[in-house]
Formats: structure tokens, sequence, C-alpha cells
């Protein structure tokens, strides 16, 4: 049996994309009104479940101070206050950094940014 067409041997593919940082990580974007699949930021995945990690052991008095919570982990006390700040971001924004959904311009150097004292400026920030 013989084919009427061959198979070329190489197949060139032209997709336009752009590249952003997103995380640390660098990531393709694909143009507007192209659907793209949406992927957890896993930076900003694990600073959320260090921050609630944080927070419980504080509560529950496992520590009495942030300093003694960052002598035990090994980091600054500073890092440690603004990562706990992540437990007051709103349930519908962690779950959209849980979901990927939460856009890119959403990454964990942005959120560990201190708040605006008027918080309507942080949810148009990131929409």
């Amino acid at each position: 049996m013989t084919r009427a067409t061959s198979i070329p041997e190489i197949v060139t593919l032209h997709v336009p994309f752009r590249v952003a940082k997103r995380g640390g990580r660098k990531e393709m974007q694909l143009p507007e009104g192209t659907a793209q699949p949406r992927q957890a930021d896993n930076t900003l995945v694990k600073a959320l479940a260090r921050a609630f990690r944080w927070k419980r052991m504080l509560e529950s008095g496992e520590f009495a101070t942030i300093t003694e919570l960052a002598e035990r982990e090994g980091i600054a006390p500073s890092y440690i206050t603004r990562v706990l700040r992540l437990t007051l971001l709103a349930p519908d924004t962690v779950e959209a950094i849980l979901d990927g959904t939460q856009g890119p311009e959403m990454t964990l150097a942005r959120v560990l940014e201190p708040f605006p004292l008027q918080w309507s400026l942080l949810v148009g920030h990131f929409r």
C-alpha cells in the first residue's frame, strides 16, 4: 500500500504570545480573547499556606511573639509580619489565588506591599 501524499519532516507552527514574569517565574501569555488554562501560582499558594500556618501557631500559643516564631523558622520577623497580612485577604481573593484565577498582576511581591489606607484602592489594584 502506498500513500498519495508524503508527510513532511518539518512542520513550522507560528503562535503569537508574550513572556511575562509571574511569581518570579516566566510565563507564556497568549493574546487577549484566547482561552488560557489557568494554573495556581505556587509561590503565592505557598505564602498563603505559611501565613495561615503561622497565624494558627501564634493564636494557639505555641509561640508568644512573631520574634520567637521567626527564630524557630529561621526567617526575618519583618517578612513573617508581611506574609501574615495575607490572612487578611478577602475569602474570594484567597480562593482565586488557590484556583489560579487571580490574574497575572497579582504576584507575591505585589501582595506583600503595604496595604493602602483606602481599601478600595487595593481592590481596584488587582482587577
